[in-house]
């Protein structure tokens, strides 16, 4: 009888510790990690791992829920109606933010009050990547060809608005070589286009051409960034090779407005936590990427530095997308 007692006791307080548990793991739901794009793309892959890696530093599930369409607006558009619980983030594509707001009368946000910033996760460069279509030899020969070659000076980008598109805009105003911008739905259809011959250049990141590049398919003439790229040191940057451009992008954490600070230096901190570790880091120089924790306050200042910055070039571009 007394053994009975005990079993039913111990078994009392499994159940309980079982239901103690549950209360806590339905005390945290899931984060929500929005993402502008299709899954399979390098802003999709950076979130799946950061997901995998936020899940045991915040002790709670972190999904990647995927919104593509409008360049990354529409899931803006629904961080922005969120509750500022820290459950909904948005990884955001700089573009998004500091170009796209020039580009558009209404672009549908504030970039400013209608998000709180996180963390800066990662930053690229963009690479000028030269395909069959186009004559071998340096920058210099390139712009040297297409200024008697008008007609085939163009070069393609992932679409219509993005930094890509104004980096030739700027290449373009520095040389004096008028180039025609071709517009694409994303960088993977542009690059084909450029293995075919199709098109002779194409403007992305570093990432898109890389292994073409190695593979010696495609030659990246010159990469955009103020140094040389570490993953491909033996390309110079647009200012080694003559042209006084510099562009480059960032890849970063947004929350929905009014969350408390306290909330954002714990998803920030946990960010930083996840940022230091070597398997992460590797996982994103794979992508081409350069891994750059930015906290909430550098990432504010650094959106706004980037907005100023491209203020000018695309108001002189006459592009808008209205």
């Amino acid at each position: 009888m007394k053994h009975d007692l005990n079993r039913r006791q111990a078994a009392l307080s499994i159940g309980l510790l079982a239901a103690g548990g549950l209360a806590q793991a339905q005390e945290k739901p899931a984060v929500r990690i929005l993402v502008g794009f299709a899954p399979g793309g390098s802003a999709d892959i950076l979130a799946r791992l950061l997901a995998e890696k936020l899940r045991p530093v915040l002790g709670q599930n972190v999904i990647v829920e995927n919104k593509p369409g409008a360049a990354g607006r529409l899931a803006l558009g629904d961080l922005k109606r969120a509750a500022p619980d820290g459950l909904t983030l948005c990884l955001v594509g700089g573009a998004a933010l500091v170009a796209l707001p020039w580009v558009f009368k209404n672009v549908g946000y504030d970039p400013f009050k209608d998000f709180t910033p996180v963390a800066g996760v990662t930053t690229f460069d963009f690479a000028l990547t030269a395909g069959p279509g186009a004559p071998p030899g340096d920058l210099r020969a390139l712009l040297a060809w297409m200024k008697v070659n008008p007609s085939k000076a163009s070069y393609g980008h992932s679409g219509a608005g993005t930094l890509p598109h104004f980096t030739g805009f700027l290449i373009s105003q520095a040389t004096g070589v008028s180039m025609t911008h071709v517009p694409y739905k994303g960088a993977a259809p542009a690059v084909q286009d450029l293995l075919a011959g199709q098109i002779p250049l194409v403007i992305d990141t570093a990432a898109e051409t890389m292994e073409h590049h190695r593979a010696g398919r495609l030659r990246i003439v010159a990469v955009t960034g103020e140094k040389r790229s570490r993953l491909l040191p033996e390309v110079p940057t647009m200012k080694e090779a003559g042209v006084d451009v510099a562009s480059d992008g960032f890849l970063a954490l947004y929350g929905p407005p009014g969350m408390a600070p306290d909330l954002v230096t714990r998803l920030s901190s946990a960010v930083a936590e996840v940022m230091r570790l070597t398997d992460t880091q590797e996982r994103i120089a794979a992508l081409g990427q350069q891994a750059s924790y930015a906290a909430a306050a550098d990432l504010a200042r650094m959106q706004a530095a980037h907005y100023r910055r491209w203020e000018a070039p695309i108001k002189a571009s006459g592009f808008t997308a209205d």
